[in-house]
């Protein structure tokens, strides 16, 4: 981009403020939502008291996040058996996450759930929203969505669902009306005259100027998701609206916010930008007056250094750790601790306490068994790892019984397999949407319900470790000196409670090893095996996360 386009560039974006309302059939604010104050960029990068709080009640959750389309469809109603998974279908299938009887161990033991897109799209993945008040109907219905909602609050689950506000799909009445020329809504996007179309590439050397109808418009991720301008005034008050509405008329417990380091460019810089944390740390303090008690958790998929900022500017609560998640996947994989003890540090440095989400894959990943290659010592390996690290874990769905998956996206989305019969206890249509993984008549979450060595158990036994034992949740992390390379060590300290995570990576056996830290000779009950540890010396079983305590 030449140097006069880049001045007209920036020109364009500053001049777009022409203001608009808000469609007439989406439904009235409890309260109108007034444009936000930015906080300047030169403050956006100061902890506030807030950034201190290392115990809100996401803190002790574990997470689980759903792709509704995948998950479960229903048996009964108006949506049983079409091949499709459905909130009915969801709801039938709770108990397996969390009966809601704490003296039961037959569940996963999930606290939390992050649903995947839930509004209308065309899209099979909902990424591209045409309406952010309403439900997919394939989904089911507002109604079905709140008694969902409700199920899951008698089981003591938050619910937090996707909110996709970089982008609108194409498809969107008001990218309509903007195509159309509507001055109410054609500042809604980026828009640039034929003869004006930068050549700039994006962050993935992507096309990002699209073209339709001999119009240019800013998309970062494909034609059919056309950027949002937040320039715009009424864009943000649209926001604002859609947010207080999830939060307040619905009752949801808070969002995830989707590929938010992209919301606000900057001429060629498309990522991070100042405005961007500046626009989030306003969007933030709404959700926060509307629903105190919200959680915000951001995509911000890049290194640890920049995704940390989001958070110490307290612009979000949490955002995901993709740094430690490479660290969990190399170090299961290799046997070797580098990346995993530098991620490790490097996030304990960067961050608030427990101020991080954390994961091994998630629904843009190949699946980490299939990374894994269905090691069932390594997949243990790396759950262990998961759920003894800090920060606030999160499993996505079929994790926790292996179910393997490479790109392309749908293929890394397939239908759970409940049982081993025809298309896995999905559904009962001759067809789901899509087919399931080979291999499912084996990997299946009853299979594995009646083994009692199986990965789903061992995830139930971790998990119920990491709810009973504080430190693992909210405890502060230290790591500690091995003297070998593939024995990794961390201790985890809360409240006088203190415990020691040692993993063995590799595939020997390592008998007398020496548990480290200053007090080892205490340490001297292993938790998550039951054993016990005389003169601080233990057997370190091949490819294990051993969990250490005082003997009581």
């Amino acid at each position: 981009m030449n140097s006069l386009d880049r001045v007209l560039w920036i020109l364009m974006l500053a001049l777009a403020t022409a203001g608009c309302r808000s469609p007439a059939e989406r439904p009235e604010p409890v309260a109108a939502a007034a444009a936000p104050t930015a906080p300047s960029p030169a403050t956006a990068s100061v902890p506030s008291a807030a950034s201190a709080q290392a115990t809100s009640w996401w803190t002790d959750r574990v997470f689980y996040e759903i792709f509704v389309r995948s998950f479960a469809d229903s048996t009964t109603g108006p949506l049983a058996n079409d091949g499709i998974g459905d909130l009915p279908g969801l709801i039938e299938r709770l108990d397996y996450l969390n009966d809601g009887d704490p003296a039961t161990t037959s569940d996963l033991g999930i606290t939390g759930i992050w649903l995947m897109p839930i509004s209308p799209s065309p899209s099979y993945h909902g990424y591209d929203v045409t309406d952010y008040y309403g439900i997919n109907p394939q989904y089911g219905t507002m109604e079905d969505f709140r008694r969902f909602l409700a199920e899951a609050q008698r089981r003591g689950i938050r619910v937090v669902v996707d909110l996709v506000l970089n982008h609108s799909s194409s498809e969107h009445p008001n990218f309509k009306r903007a195509l159309r020329g509507d001055p109410e809504y054609r500042d809604w996007y980026l828009f640039v005259p034929p003869d004006r179309v930068p050549q700039t590439r994006g962050p993935w050397d992507q096309q990002v100027w699209q073209k339709l109808d001999e119009q240019f418009y800013y998309g970062i991720f494909w034609s059919g998701m056309p950027d949002l301008n937040y320039r715009n005034p009424d864009v943000t008050a649209e926001a604002y609206r859609i947010a207080e509405f999830w939060l307040k008329e619905v009752g949801v417990d808070g969002f995830r916010l989707d590929a938010v380091r992209h919301l606000i460019e900057d001429g060629d810089v498309m990522n991070d930008t100042p405005e961007t944390i500046a626009w989030l740390r306003g969007f933030q303090s709404h959700v926060k007056r509307v629903a105190p008690g919200a959680l915000t958790i951001g995509e911000i998929w890049t290194v640890t250094e920049t995704v940390s900022d989001y958070v110490r500017a307290d612009a979000i609560d949490l955002a995901f750790e993709f740094e430690l998640a490479k660290g969990i996947l190399d170090a299961a994989r290799s046997g070797n601790k580098a990346k995993l003890a530098y991620a490790l540090d490097n996030v304990a440095a960067s961050y608030p306490a427990n101020r991080f989400a954390t994961m091994v894959t998630n629904h843009d990943q190949d699946r980490i068994a299939s990374v894994l290659d269905e090691d069932p010592a390594r997949l243990r390996l790396a759950a262990g790892l998961l759920l003894t690290l800090p920060g606030v874990p999160f499993l996505y769905y079929g994790e926790e019984i292996g179910q393997i998956g490479e790109k392309p996206d749908e293929m890394i989305r397939n239908p759970m397999p409940w049982t081993g019969g025809p298309n896995g206890g999905f559904t009962a249509a001759a067809r789901p949407w899509e087919k399931l993984q080979p291999g499912h008549e084996r990997r299946n979450v009853a299979a594995q319900e009646a083994d009692p060595e199986s990965l789903l158990n061992y995830y139930r036994r971790l998990i119920r470790l990491r709810q009973s034992e504080r430190a693992l949740s909210r405890g502060a992390v230290h790591s500690l000196e091995t003297g070998r390379e593939d024995v990794i060590a961390w201790e985890r300290s809360e409240a006088g409670r203190r415990l020691v995570v040692v993993a063995n990576l590799s595939e020997e056996t390592l008998p007398g090893f020496a548990i480290p830290g200053a007090d080892a000779p205490a340490v001297t009950v292993e938790l998550l095996h039951g054993t016990t540890v005389e003169s601080g010396k233990a057997m370190l079983a091949p490819l294990r996360v051993h969990v250490f305590a005082p003997r009581p």
